[in-house]
């Protein structure tokens, strides 16, 4: 069976940095998707796991305790089954999916409402957040040689928390079992899409497949969990994946690539080796790493993105290449409300 073919990168060691950097770029341009293998000197695979077992507690919490979380404007709290439809234009419902975003931690305690069942792995959950936040920041300075963006860290400095508040969010997600829902197999766990902001962060368990990516020719490929070659390491690697913030500020250089979940046993698709779906159902922990929410989208310092003229294939998978200068809030707004229909449409009616 087909599947994607997502180039494996180690970026823990400090030999050969430019040849590292090198080999981002090409894989965000080629592919928008990126393996991060996971040594553990990044984020600790105890870590990883530790937040795992936070995320079952926090789905399993009582549903008046997340009601109360009910997510807001501010895209942090929790949404319930088929509350998101990231595939409005072709989905017949919303997503099959819970989950829960967490905003900035401020001395290990949330910005945000949390249900009482989880607060007492708040540190927890800021700790895994900072590993996270961190590693994106070592990815960006990486991109930053690789484009030979002047200055290097241009990336890394729009980040920068001390600079400003932005959309940066940490998402748990529970995909409950086909079996304990109303959907067919023709039905999407999470609807095609690609990610808001400059940079995602992907976190599976093993045997627990579904998500696919878009090629260029239109055709859906699984994304196995643990790539050849990394089956016995000790923990699956980090997917990495450009947000659309991040193509539309390099001009539609770096590829942000559409992307789905499906149930096992979607029509037309084979099961992944070792793939199961489990009673529990399916987890998984995004971070979206998004620039100070202030920060002006203008074109990136980069004689390579300069040069850069998107067209044919490249501009119709990037509708948002087109240059126009506007805030990382701006271009976060814009989705959301795309996304989030409901919770829109209410306050309309405040």
């Amino acid at each position: 069976m087909a599947t994607a073919r997502i180039p494996v990168i180690d970026i823990s060691g400090e030999e050969d940095k430019a040849q590292v950097a090198k080999d981002l770029v090409e894989a965000a341009i080629e592919h928008g998707f990126i393996y991060i293998k996971n040594t553990g000197k990044d984020i600790p695979v105890e870590a990883v796991d530790e937040a795992f077992d936070i995320s079952k507690i926090l789905f399993k919490a009582p549903l008046e305790e997340k009601q109360a979380c009910k997510i807001q404007q501010n895209n942090r709290g929790w949404s319930g089954m088929q509350v998101e439809t990231l595939d409005p234009k072709s989905q017949r419902v919303g997503d099959y999916k819970e989950a829960f975003n967490f905003g900035p931690f401020t001395d290990n305690h949330a910005s945000q409402p949390i249900p009482p069942t989880i607060l007492p792995y708040e540190a927890q959950i800021s700790r895994f957040t900072d590993y996270c936040y961190n590693l994106c920041l070592k990815i960006q300075t990486l991109l930053g040689v690789g484009l030979s963006v002047t200055p290097p860290d241009f990336f890394t400095t729009a980040h920068l928390r001390e600079n400003g508040p932005s959309g940066t969010i940490l998402r748990m997600l529970y995909y409950p079992p086909l079996t304990s829902t109303d959907a067919s197999t023709s039905d999407v766990r999470a609807g095609a899409h690609s990610d808001y902001g400059s940079m995602t962060c992907l976190f599976r368990l093993k045997g627990q497949a579904g998500l696919e990516v878009q090629s260029r020719e239109g055709e859906w490929l699984p994304v196995p969990v643990c790539p050849p070659g990394t089956e016995n390491d000790p923990a699956p690697p980090i997917l990495v994946n450009i947000g659309d913030l991040l193509s539309y500020w390099t001009n539609g250089l770096l590829r942000s690539t559409v992307h789905r979940v499906v149930f096992p046993g979607a029509e037309g698709r084979q099961p992944l080796d070792g793939e199961r779906d489990a009673e529990e159902g399916r987890y998984s922990m995004a971070f979206f790493c998004h620039p100070v929410g202030s920060t002006k989208l203008t074109a990136v310092p980069s004689e390579r993105v300069r040069s850069y003229v998107p067209e044919g294939e490249t501009k119709a998978l990037n509708p948002y290449a087109e240059r126009k200068v506007m805030t990382a809030d701006e271009h976060l707004q814009m989705r959301l409300r795309a996304s989030y229909l409901q919770l829109y449409d209410d306050k309309k009616e405040d």
